[in-house]
């Protein structure tokens, strides 16, 4: 398999974060619009989604030319997007995205979650190249970032069923970012403890 070509590290967090920067300004903008297509009316929040599911697939797509690669995890959020975000624009209810990070975060701690029963770190297999640690190590990420998921799935949906869309649109541009952010800068112990050692495999 060919090697990932480096881009610059500014142009990957554009393409990254682009999409859900452009959300966030769009539905400051559009939340209190109605829009009219073919005599059935959509609110803005609908608009919004319309335009961030091809956006986020366009950023996911140039990535891939401009590396050659994309992560698994990547591909399966896009997926996750397009069909929850198509059934909200499809049935016209916003709750089908509002849901989405609960799918998403859900399949992710399944999967890992999956990985340990084997004995296995699935988190190792796609970031060992930029995080080298111990097997033990990663275990212990794993363990730990699958139950991180999972009480993010469980924190969107009690968001989006008891607060305002408003709250929500801001838990999921901000608190779910800041959530992973917090989560990966508290394990410099552990990958301190756990670092592998130079020159062995």
């Amino acid at each position: 398999m060919a090697d990932a070509k480096k881009i610059n590290p500014v142009v990957k967090l554009l393409l990254d974060l682009g999409p859900i920067v452009v959300f966030f300004i769009a539905y400051t903008k559009l939340k209190d619009s109605v829009f009219t297509y073919q005599g059935t009316e959509y609110s803005g929040f609908i608009m919004v989604t319309a335009l961030f599911v091809p956006l986020l697939a366009l950023t996911t797509f140039i990535l891939y030319r401009m590396t050659g690669k994309v992560s698994v995890m990547q591909i399966l959020t896009l997926v996750i997007v397009v069909v929850f975000g198509g059934l909200a624009i499809w049935f016209n209810d916003e709750r089908f995205f509002k849901m989405k990070p609960t799918m998403i975060y859900l399949l992710f701690a399944g999967m890992l979650g999956f990985g340990l029963m084997r004995g296995q770190s699935y988190l190792q297999l796609v970031m060992e190249d930029a995080m080298p640690l111990k097997h033990e190590g990663w275990m212990i990420l794993t363990r730990r970032l699958c139950l991180f998921f999972a009480a993010l799935a469980v924190t969107n949906e009690v968001i989006w069923r008891t607060m305002s869309t408003d709250v929500w649109v801001n838990f999921k541009v901000f608190g779910l970012t800041a959530a992973i952010f917090v989560f990966f800068m508290s394990q410099g112990k552990l990958m301190q403890k756990y670092a592998a050692d130079e020159g062995k495999a």
